[in-house]
This record gives C-alpha cells, sequence and structure tokens, in this order.
C-alpha cells in the first residue's frame, strides 16, 4: 500500500514523497550536510531569487530548455545563456558552491515529481494510507459539473459551466432544471456554483452563481453575478439577480464564483481578480474583484460589514486581496469560512476568511509569472494575512469539503480539495486549525472540479471534459 512519509532530505527539509513501504527510511544528517544546505540556500536567495522567485520551489516549477540534470545545471550556473538572460556565476562561486546550488535546486525539482502520475487508474477501486474506497457513478454525459447540492429528498442538483441545470435522481436519472440563468460560457466563464438557502425546505430557495454579460458599444462585457430563485420539482421561478460583481469587464477568466452560507444565515460570495491585479483591483474595496462578498440571503447589504461606512466603498466587501478563489468550506468545529484561491505558477491558497482582512495579492504571493519572471519580491508584508497553506507547485484547486459523519472515521476532520493540474484528490489533515499533513486520492482520476459531503454521508466529486459525478464508497478491509 502506497504510504507517505517524511524523511529527512540532505537539505534537512521534510518532503513527502511517495514510497512503497511501510516503515520510515532513516537518513543522517550531519553538520557538513546542514551546512552546505545554508550555503546553497544562501546563495539561491543572493543570486537567483531576484529572477526566478523566493522560494526555490517557485523556479522549478518550469520547461526545462537546458536540461535539470546535475551537469545540465551546474553548467547553466557556471557558464550562463547571456543571450537568454541567464548570467554567469562561475566567477561569484566556488565550483563547491555551484554543485551544493545545484543540488538545493534538484530537490526542489524531487519535491514537485510527487504529483507525475503516469499510469491512469485501471478500475474503480483506490487504495489509500488509511482507506480504501471505491467509486460509484452517480451522473455522467456532462462537460463541466462545476456546482453541485444536495436536495433535501436525497436528488443532488449539478450545474453544468455550458449553462444546463440538472436534478439527478436514483440510478442516474438525469433531467433537466428549466428556468436558469442566461450565461457567458467563454473561457473560464458559464453557470458556476450552486447553493441551498438553510431553510430551503420552507422556502425552496436556491442560488446560482454564474457569468453575466452585456453589451456596451462594440464590446460584450461580464461579470460575476447570483440568481436567487425556488425551485420546484424541475422548474425555477421567481428569479431575481441579487449580486452583480462592479465593474463588468472584457476579460473571461478569474470569475471565482463559489457560494456558501453561514451558520448566521448570510450568504459569503467569492470573485476573483477577473486578471485585473494591474491595477490592482484587489487591493481597492472600492470594486469587487479579488473580494469575498458578504450578503444577506436577500442581497442586501449586512449592517456589520466592515465597509459599509467607508466613503467610496462597496458595502458588500468582506475581505480582499484575492486571486481567484474557487472553494469556500465552512469548518465543521469553528464555524468559520475557509476559501482556496489559485495563485499564479505557484502560491495556490488556503486561507482562513477574517473580516476586514487583506490577504495579500497580488502586492504578496508565493508564486510567479506564467513565463517564468518575478511577479513580486515579497512573500510577506506588514498588514496582509499569510495563507493558511500553500501549494507550490500550483495544483489549480478547485472545490472543497470537510469530511463529516462516520463513514470515513481516518478522515474525519480532514478537508478534501480537487486539483485541477494534476487531476486528483488532496486530502489536507487539519489540526488545530493548521493543515499539518497531505495525501493524494484518487490520482488521475480527471480534472476534480468540485467535492462535497452529502446529505447521505458520502464524499462526491464531480470532473470535467468528459464529464461525470462519482460516490466515494468505503470498501471493508477483509
Amino acid at each position: 500500500m502506497i504510504k507517505y512519509i517524511a524523511i529527512a532530505s540532505a537539505a534537512t527539509m521534510l518532503l513527502l514523497i511517495r514510497q512503497t513501504t511501510t516503515e520510515p527510511m532513516p537518513i543522517a544528517v550531519t553538520n557538513s550536510t546542514l551546512l552546505a544546505f545554508e550555503t546553497a540556500q544562501n546563495n539561491y536567495k543572493n543570486f537567483c531569487s531576484s529572477c526566478h522567485g523566493e522560494k526555490v520551489e517557485m523556479f522549478v516549477d518550469r520547461q526545462w530548455k537546458h536540461g535539470k540534470t546535475k551537469p545540465d545545471l551546474v553548467k547553466s550556473i557556471t557558464g550562463g545563456y547571456p543571450d537568454n538572460g541567464m548570467p554567469s556565476w562561475g566567477a561569484a562561486l566556488k565550483p563547491k558552491e555551484i554543485e551544493e546550488l545545484a543540488d538545493y535546486i534538484l530537490e526542489g525539482i524531487e519535491k514537485g515529481s510527487k504529483y507525475s502520475f503516469a499510469v491512469k487508474p485501471k478500475s474503480n477501486v483506490f487504495a489509500s494510507a488509511e482507506l480504501i474506497v471505491k467509486l460509484d457513478t452517480v451522473a455522467s454525459g456532462l462537460s463541466s459539473p462545476w456546482g453541485m447540492v444536495f436536495l433535501p429528498d436525497g436528488d443532488l442538483i449539478v450545474t453544468d459551466r455550458t449553462g444546463e441545470i440538472y436534478r439527478v435522481g436514483k440510478n442516474q436519472q438525469k433531467t433537466k432544471v428549466t428556468g436558469g440563468p442566461a450565461v457567458l460560457a467563454e473561457g473560464q466563464g458559464g453557470l458556476l456554483d450552486v447553493e441551498l438557502h438553510p431553510k430551503f425546505a420552507q422556502n425552496g430557495f436556491i442560488y446560482f452563481s454564474y457569468s453575466a454579460f452585456k453589451t456596451e458599444g462594440n464590446d460584450k462585457l461580464s461579470t460575476t453575478a447570483v440568481m436567487r430563485a425556488k425551485l420546484v420539482g424541475t422548474t425555477l421561478s421567481d428569479q431575481k439577480i441579487i449580486f452583480e460583481a462592479q465593474p463588468y469587464l472584457k476579460t473571461r477568466h478569474h470569475y471565482g464564483s463559489r457560494l456558501e452560507f453561514d451558520r448566521s444565515g448570510f450568504l459569503y460570495v467569492s470573485v476573483g481578480d477577473r486578471g485585473q491585479h494591474v491595477p490592482l483591483l484587489p487591493q481597492s474595496v472600492e470594486n469587487d474583484c479579488g473580494k469575498i462578498h458578504r450578503l444577506n440571503d436577500d442581497g442586501s447589504i449586512p449592517a456589520d460589514n466592515p465597509f459599509v461606512k467607508k466613503d467610496k466603498a462597496h458595502g458588500s466587501v468582506f475581505s480582499y486581496g484575492h486571486r481567484n478563489p474557487q472553494g469556500t468550506a465552512l469548518n465543521p468545529t469553528t464555524g468559520e469560512l475557509w476559501e482556496h484561491e489559485h495563485g499564479p505558477r505557484g502560491g495556490d491558497e488556503v486561507n482562513i476568511i477574517k473580516k476586514e482582512t487583506n490577504y495579500g495579492w497580488p502586492v504578496i504571493s508565493y508564486g510567479i509569472n506564467y513565463d517564468g519572471t518575478v511577479l513580486t519580491p515579497n512573500t510577506a508584508k506588514q498588514g496582509m494575512a499569510q495563507p493558511n497553506h500553500y501549494w507550490i507547485p500550483s495544483i489549480g484547486p478547485s472545490g472543497m469539503t470537510f469530511v463529516t459523519g462516520n463513514r470515513y472515521p481516518a478522515w474525519k476532520g480532514d478537508l478534501l480539495v480537487g486539483s485541477l493540474r494534476f487531476k486528483y484528490l488532496n486530502r489536507c489533515k487539519v489540526q488545530n486549525g493548521k493543515i499539518v499533513k497531505e495525501e493524494i486520492l484518487l490520482q488521475n482520476l480527471g480534472r476534480l472540479r468540485n467535492v462535497q459531503m452529502g446529505n447521505d454521508g458520502y464524499i462526491y466529486v464531480s470532473v470535467e471534459d468528459p464529464g461525470y459525478v462519482f460516490r466515494l464508497v468505503p470498501v471493508p478491509v477483509k
């Protein structure tokens, strides 16, 4: 059985790697090894970080034009490639220091390799360190099943980014729901999340987030919007748009768009930066981009929102400095809202959302630009919150839920996050409000768009292109 074990590396970093063993592998770490690591770390910071990012893991998540073996790296560091902007460090560093720096970079590459899954699943049974689960198909014939929510009778409502809404009953019976919003299904836009009112059984209210659009002159503009409607059977009525993020923009990405009610009945709406980090829209509370918004259930603004009385501020803003939040979930123990968001290349984050808090984007980030250049030299700044957890390289997180109930005792209380980029389910072990350990589940299943706990106590995941919804059923160990 595959286990994830911590090993002490030459760099004294605890790296989670896959080992086909049940015993830890002891490695002696000498004082000379520690000194070599410290020297390499300092040299990377002094000579490399200004072009390649503060963390070596940022640097290694790239296409290696000149190779990534140790001889390749030694050659690049020593002689450089001046025509491509890579200076020579052969005169500034001793040969031993160059070798140590190459080892330091190789270690970062090894850390990133844990996400490489060459083999596709051969069955619907998946083994983890503590559980074996099989996947039951709940729904098929979808494109990008973005949002999922469970009705009191056990039926599942699924939103497809193409604009379709489905009600899924027993035996994979899938029926289209009519009366949904008109969406702009371009780029990352379309029909996105879905959420029930906490008193759905009494009022029938259901909420949809989506990319709304309008035309101004020759331009088609779009934004993140939320519609509330009443659901009866497979028909929506009494539609009302309760939120439209401002401004409408030409871009077709970073809509954010997760919905979550808290225990007091407030609705939280995540909105991405819409690709507008220059100018710094996420850093201003006078627009809706790159924010978590807090609304009453009818879309009105709660009187105790943090910026209600600030001149020119948008009263719905609860927190700011976000990039593209595509996961929200209430911690069942504390009631706190947890959120994750896409970084650029590296620096995907998990945050615990606090009132009036600035989460830093794009002033601070653990990621770099997609072209490999440094986005910002800062990973921390006074007055800006640090993430609870971050991923380098980026896993492309989407959807998240806390494991509740008794069907998965080894996972109870853990946070589950879907990975779009590496096509797996990420299990985060949470202790005292911190992510302390991770495990890769459902390797290479597909672009995992969402994960939710069902009313029946089972975990449900959705994958896209082709689109499926699966239920995770624990398999008794014989």
